[in-house]
């Protein structure tokens, strides 16, 4: 209901012609400032999760199950009973998780095809956007492997601007029965990833998709600087210094990263440089540095309200 809101208002204004449309502008503006991620759409809403990418977007579960055959609806419910089961004997048992200053938990640790299978591969080509390849995969030494070949070049469909990206995303944390879930991480401070690159930039997103259809695609975002060569390097980035963006463009309104709602965890090759690329992943996890005292690493300040930010 609350998302169906601003494009019945969207719809009134486009009707009710300029007068309406002055006389109304506070009340356009004050819906406009939650967000701004559905600008391209032309609407104030976002009719869809993965911003129209998905094949079956927006399905409830009993639509989801109907995709299903008999023996896949029988093994799926096995699988959530037992899920649901653990978590009545976490709750029995009642025993939280005690942070230790300087400790660290793993999030992903890619070494067996359980963990590989929690993420999906994406590249432009997938969406016919494109031309670039990407595959990941778990090589002999027990190590996750993104590689592919990036390519910029853009395809003559005179939609397509720009080209040249290959992402893997971890699928979304759930409960039992298909319940939303989040990383609980508000003890930790860092991010900390043991990799092997080839000397290019990747993007590192923590995506947050919230309540509201306006921030189902917020993420935030982070350059992961590989030295390439045959050395391993461990990471260690700090959660305050990630900014928010929504579909690939960054905010201007910013706030330090919700560490107890973030949904997913992804790595994005778009560096424009055509080319094969190659990325070593040991572990992703989370670190607790008491020493670490920032809590947000850009300075904010007010804009007029009639500045229209992206």
């Amino acid at each position: 209901m609350i998302g169906t809101f601003p494009v019945i208002l969207s719809k009134w204004v486009a009707a009710s012609g300029p007068p309406l449309f002055c006389r109304s502008c506070r009340l356009v503006q004050s819906v406009a400032s939650v967000h701004t991620s559905s600008a391209t759409n032309g609407s104030f809403s976002e009719p869809y999760r993965k911003g129209g990418y998905g094949k079956y977007e927006n399905l409830s579960l009993r639509e989801e199950l109907k995709l299903l055959d008999p023996r896949g609806k029988l093994e799926m419910f096995k699988k959530e009973f037992k899920l649901w089961m653990e978590e009545m004997k976490e709750l029995a048992i009642n025993d939280p998780a005690i942070v230790k200053p300087g400790d660290s938990d793993y999030v992903f640790k890619f070494n067996n095809q359980e963990v590989m299978d929690e993420f999906s591969v994406v590249s432009d080509k997938d969406h016919n956007e494109g031309f670039s390849e990407c595959e990941f995969r778990l090589n002999k030494y027990k190590k996750a492997v993104f590689k592919g070949v990036l390519n910029s070049r853009v395809p003559k469909d005179g939609k397509i601007q720009r080209a040249g990206y290959c992402n893997i995303t971890s699928k979304r944390v759930r409960k039992s029965f298909m319940r939303d879930s989040f990383y609980e991480w508000f003890a930790y401070t860092h991010l900390i990833m043991r990799v092997r690159g080839d000397g290019r930039p990747y993007m590192v997103n923590l995506h947050r998709e919230g309540c509201f259809d306006l921030t189902w695609n917020d993420m935030f975002c982070y350059i992961l600087y590989t030295r390439g060569g045959p050395y391993w390097q461990i990471a260690k980035i700090p959660f305050s210094k990630f900014y928010l963006s929504s579909k690939g463009r960054v905010q201007d309104k910013q706030y330090p990263i919700p560490l107890n709602h973030i949904t997913c965890v992804g790595i994005t090759c778009a560096d424009e440089a055509q080319g094969p690329f190659q990325l070593e992943i040991d572990y992703i996890g989370v670190l607790s540095d008491p020493s670490h005292t920032e809590e947000f690493a850009y300075e904010m300040y007010e804009v007029p309200r009639y500045v229209i930010g992206n």
